[in-house]
């Protein structure tokens, strides 16, 4: 399984941005999927995670009512959108996945498939 994100970009406070992340999997119905990000020196934290029908959504406190989450097990596609951001939402975001033996977690080491990254700035 592969992922790969995409959509990352420069964008001023207030503004919006769309990831994307396409899956090389054949049943991606049967994964979690998340968003986290990472600022440099720092750990990766989640940002928002999805169940394996999309039923069940969580997110971290500072992204809630501005993010959403979303997934298209048709198209094996993950999307995070973003509006209103933030200078402090400046990352690199990657998105994760975990075959879903369990219930839906946003701990970054649950989660065994990683894409590459797409930066996100925000100024």
């Amino acid at each position: 399984v592969q992922l790969v994100e995409s959509g990352g970009g420069s964008v001023q406070a207030g503004g919006s941005l769309r990831l994307s992340c396409e899956a090389s999997v054949g049943a991606l119905g049967t994964y979690h999927l998340g968003w986290f990000r990472q600022v440099p020196e720092s750990e990766r934290d989640a940002v928002a995670v999805i169940s394996t029908t999309g039923s069940t959504t969580y997110y971290t406190d500072s992204v809630k009512g501005r993010f959403t989450i979303s997934r298209d097990n048709a198209k094996n596609r993950l999307y995070l959108q973003m509006d209103d951001l933030k200078p402090e939402d400046t990352a690199m975001y990657y998105c994760a996945a975990y075959w879903a033996y369990g219930r839906l977690s946003m701990k970054p080491s649950d989660y065994d498939i990683w894409g590459q990254g797409t930066q996100v700035t925000v100024s």
